[in-house]
């Protein structure tokens, strides 16, 4: 039998601190060591992780080409093939009938991923081409810290530029002289914080903003007319929007609402009424949100009118423009709704076909185009991009991602139910299973999140199919903390309210074992970063619901890491967390931590996955928490660690690799739920 790593005891009061020195030989011994430890107690399991990878893989078509996206003269694309961890980007000239066929015999390769990584880590930040076609700028990250360096290639020539920038965050924003670009520079807590022009040709660049508050980020973007550059800077709670015309890069950026404490705006510039106008989209009037206009010479706050009013029982989460309409994505009783305000006719909502989905704006493609392209999904009916007229609503299936091999979405139960809290609150749950399944227990995968106001939508997997034909239930619980039903929602899960996420879960979890899904003895659950400390909260509050856990790049050290301003993103963290400098915050973040929290009972099986170069949630979270678990725990189920020594917070950065990583985790839940009595 292995035996496990046992990270020895510091003297401090916090005994495994010593995890967190990075790169040092003990360290990296203890983490290896972890990994071996992992490899060894699932080696059984190696032929199982193979079928799964395979499995997997011989649903997705492995060479496909994306759907091309028309502007000016080209059509731009990408294209898979077979045995190729990234896509490849391409261009061919647009037809002149208007059709989307691209013609290989004129094709330009405008950028290759695969040969940038030769084998390593690789991430693609900004792909921006310049307004005239001739240039193309981006960024690469090459060891998963999000630290980004630029570059731009001459598509004429073929010519690359490494621009000599360091620190970066890999955002770039083209002028429209197709000569000055805008990039962020992030400072040491990995926050982007200034703000630079550069002009082609020219040595250095020139520093256009600097935002000195720690809780605010900068982030620069074209408008969608393309004839503005915005600035947004932005905490969790308050916002400030800057705009300059991007014709006259060199002038100054100029202000249209004063930041002021919880007031959160974001901008865009379009066309109303025939008429150049900025939309903002603002919770100056209600939580929800409200859409108001200006015109192009007037845009500061007080010229703001009001187009659409709060409404408290509708979020208002974002805005999509086009020269002939206005798209707002809203949320309403849990769902997105798509609605659109084409000019001089009636509003309407598109219509879908099922009960629970995901649906977005994917595409506004050009300003002057009469559609737009929506991404619609549902947890058994795979990615479709709609075509959507403006004007009449009339939609068109472009594309579906194809599921190889047999499958049938009509075979799998999606269903939407809802669990009481303790408080009397009705949670969503989102629920996908085959339909010969479901009325009787069965093994449940549950999944959650539950931060920062991101709605967790039903989404559809190739991979997840692998557990769903092997009897598994999964399902998603739409705790409060999640933007799922609206402003409100989050907030009634953030700060002093942030346990009613943790009794939100449970309280699904109990829901769907009252109901006959599952029982404590078939139930996994999962959840990463932010829903990683849900997942460890819950597992110190009621181990005895569940089998099997999954946690990760968890955020569980989240009491030492809020006390900490030096870490990256912690002091913007406190409009989420509190600031523990706080002794009340101090106290009621301390009564949820996962690594505080840990104590002498049992636990069920445990599997944690970090990132060693992540700037977001550091390695040591995951490795110090299983380290006192490992201590603490009075049971025998599997406690396992593995450290990503060469990935960052999203996990390795190749689609085969990121497919092993699903293989290992569903062979670690069928080896513990196979021994379920």
């Amino acid at each position: 039998m292995p035996h496990a790593p046992i990270a020895r005891q510091a003297s401090s009061t916090d005994l495994y601190a010593w995890l967190e020195q990075r790169d040092d030989a003990e360290v990296l011994t203890h983490l290896r060591a972890e990994n071996a430890y992992l490899e060894a107690e699932l080696a059984e399991q190696g032929p199982l992780r193979e079928q799964l990878f395979e499995e997997i893989k011989g649903r997705i078509r492995e060479t496909d080409l994306s759907l091309p996206s028309p502007w000016g003269p080209w059509l731009y694309y990408q294209r898979t093939t077979a045995g190729d961890e990234y896509p490849r980007h391409y261009r061919c000239p647009r037809p002149t009938d208007g059709a989307l066929s691209v013609d290989p015999a004129q094709e330009q390769l405008l950028l290759d991923p695969n040969a940038l990584a030769d084998g390593g880590f690789i991430a693609l930040g900004a792909f921006t081409i310049s307004p005239d076609h001739s240039l193309l700028a981006y960024s690469l990250d090459t060891s998963g810290d999000e630290i980004y360096h630029l570059f731009v290639k001459d598509l004429t020539s073929g010519a690359i530029t490494t621009l000599p920038f360091d620190d970066c965050d890999g955002s770039l924003t083209w002028a429209n002289d197709n000569q000055t670009l805008f990039f962020a520079e992030l400072d040491d807590a990995h926050r982007p914080h200034k703000l630079y022009r550069h002009t082609l040709g020219q040595d250095g660049a020139e520093l256009v903003f600097e935002e000195a508050d720690g809780r605010f980020f900068l982030h620069c973007y074209r408008s969608s007319s393309e004839r503005q550059l915005i600035l947004l800077l932005s905490s969790k709670t308050t916002s400030e929007s800057w705009v300059l015309d991007a014709a006259t890069p060199q002038g100054a950026f100029r202000c249209l609402a004063p930041r002021e404490d919880d007031h959160e705006y974001d901008v865009d510039h379009g066309q109303l009424d025939g008429q150049w106008a900025w939309l903002i989209r603002s919770n100056q009037s209600g939580i929800n949100f409200a859409l108001y206009a200006a015109s192009e010479a007037q845009p500061e706050r007080q010229h703001w009118r009001e187009l659409i009013a709060h409404d408290p029982q509708v979020m208002l989460e974002g805005l999509s423009l086009n020269a002939d309409a206005y798209v707002l994505s809203l949320r309403e009783a849990g769902l997105p709704i798509i609605q659109v305000h084409p000019h001089g006719l009636p509003s309407y909502r598109v219509q879908l076909p099922d009960a629970a989905y995901s649906l977005s704006v994917q595409d506004t493609l050009e300003f002057a185009s009469p559609l737009i392209r929506l991404r619609y999904e549902a947890l058994n009916r795979p990615a479709q991009i709609r075509q959507l007229e403006l004007a009449s609503g009339a939609q068109q299936v472009l594309k579906e991602t194809p599921v190889l091999g047999p499958f049938d979405a009509d075979a799998y139960v999606s269903q939407r139910l809802w669990a009481s809290a303790a408080d009397g609150t009705q949670i969503p749950i989102s629920l996908v299973a085959k339909r010969e399944v479901l009325g009787q227990p069965a093994p449940l995968y549950l999944y959650g999140y539950g931060a920062y106001g991101e709605s967790l939508d039903p989404w559809f997997s190739h991979a997840r199919l692998s557990l769903l034909e092997r009897g598994f239930v999964f399902a998603i619980a739409h705790v409060r903390g999640g933007g799922e039903l609206g402003e409100a929602w989050y907030r009634a899960g953030k700060l002093e309210h942030k346990a009613n996420s943790f009794s939100d879960f449970i309280a699904c979890a109990e829901h769907l074992i009252a109901s006959g899904y599952t029982r404590p003895q078939q139930l996994a659950i999962s959840g990463g970063s932010a829903g990683g400390l849900l997942i460890g909260a819950v597992l110190n509050q009621r181990p005895e619901l569940f089998a099997a856990a999954i946690a990760e790049v968890p955020f569980v050290d989240v009491l030492n890491t809020m006390q900490n301003p030096d870490l990256p993103l912690t002091v913007t963290e406190y409009d989420e967390w509190g600031d523990p400098h706080d002794p009340e915050v101090y106290a009621r973040i301390k009564s949820y931590a996962p690594y505080e929290n840990v104590r002498a009972q049992a636990y069920p099986a445990i599997l944690a996955v970090a990132g060693y170069n992540d700037s977001r949630v550091q390695y040591w979270e995951a490795a110090k928490w299983v380290a006192k678990l490992r201590a603490s725990k009075t049971d025998n189920h599997l406690l396992l660690l593995k450290t990503d020594l060469d990935a960052g917070h999203g996990g390795m950065s190749g689609r085969y690799q990121a497919l092993k990583d699903v293989a290992l985790e569903y062979s670690f839940l069928l080896k513990v739920l196979a021994s379920a009595p």
